[in-house]
C-alpha cells in the first residue's frame, strides 16, 4: 500500500550523501526529526582533503561556492560544487547535495537537497526533502505548519496517512519541477517528474509523472 509514496519508488539514494539515512526508513518524512543527529554523526567521517570543518557542526566542501554574505547554521553539510548565494539563510539541520544551488536570499531549515537540487530564487524550504534534480522556480515554498497547528497528515487516494508529525513541509521526488510562486501546503508530496503549474497552491499526493494545473485537474503525462 501507497507504494508510489515509498523512498524506493521516489529517490535515486546513489544522488545523496543522506542514502544511509533515508535507506533506514519506509516513507521519507520517517527521516525529518533524524536528520541533525545524521549530519553530526556523518560530519567528522567526511574527507579533510574534501571538506573544511567551520565549526558548529558545519562542513563545507572545499570546492563548494559560499558567498560571503550567506549565513549557515549547524549542522549542515555543503557538498562538492554546491552553490550557496547572496543572502541565503540556513537555519539548520540542513544536507546541501553536490551541485545543488541555494539561491539568492532564499531560506533552508531541517532539510535534504539531493544532488543538484535548485532553489533559486527567494525560496523557503522546510522540514521538506527534495530529490535528485527538482527544481523550484522563484518564490515558491513550501509551508511547513497547518494554521490550526494539527499533526501533518498526508492525503492520498488510498487514504489517509498520519504522520506524527506537527511540522512537514514537502516531498519531491527526482526530477519535480514547481512553477514560480507555488505554495506546497504541509503534507504535499510529489513523485518523481511532476510538473506543477506556476502560482499553484498543492496538497496532498500527486503521482509521478503528472502535472498539477489545479487541485481539480492533475493529469498524467503523455508518453
Amino acid at each position: 500500500m501507497y507504494e508510489g509514496l515509498k523512498i524506493a519508488n521516489m529517490y535515486t539514494l546513489s544522488e545523496t550523501i543522506a542514502a544511509e539515512l533515508l535507506s533506514s526508513v519506509t516513507y521519507p518524512w520517517e527521516a525529518l526529526p533524524k536528520i541533525g543527529d545524521f549530519i553530526k554523526k556523518l560530519g567528522p567521517t567526511l574527507p579533510e582533503e574534501d571538506y573544511e570543518y567551520r565549526g558548529e557542526d558545519v562542513w563545507v566542501a572545499k570546492d563548494a561556492t559560499v558567498f560571503p554574505s550567506a549565513y549557515i547554521h549547524g549542522p549542515a553539510i555543503i557538498g562538492k560544487g554546491a552553490e550557496v548565494r547572496h543572502c541565503a539563510f540556513i537555519r539548520g539541520n540542513a544536507i546541501v547535495g553536490e551541485g545543488a544551488v541555494v539561491g539568492n536570499s532564499t531560506e533552508l531549515k531541517n532539510v535534504i537537497l539531493f544532488n543538484k537540487v535548485q532553489v533559486p530564487h527567494y525560496n523557503y524550504v522546510g522540514d521538506s526533502i527534495l530529490g535528485f534534480k527538482a527544481h523550484m522556480g522563484a518564490g515558491s515554498i513550501t509551508s511547513n505548519v497547518k494554521s490550526d497547528k494539527k499533526l501533518v497528515v498526508v492525503h492520498t487516494g488510498e487514504g489517509n496517512i498520519e504522520t506524527g508529525l506537527k511540522k512537514f513541509g514537502a516531498m519531491l521526488g527526482d526530477c519535480v519541477e514547481v512553477g514560480c510562486n507555488s505554495v506546497l501546503n504541509p503534507g504535499t508530496v510529489l513523485g518523481p517528474n511532476v510538473n506543477v503549474y506556476p502560482t499553484s497552491s498543492v496538497r496532498g499526493y500527486v503521482p509521478a509523472a503528472h502535472i498539477f494545473k489545479t487541485q481539480d485537474q492533475i493529469v498524467k503525462k503523455e508518453a
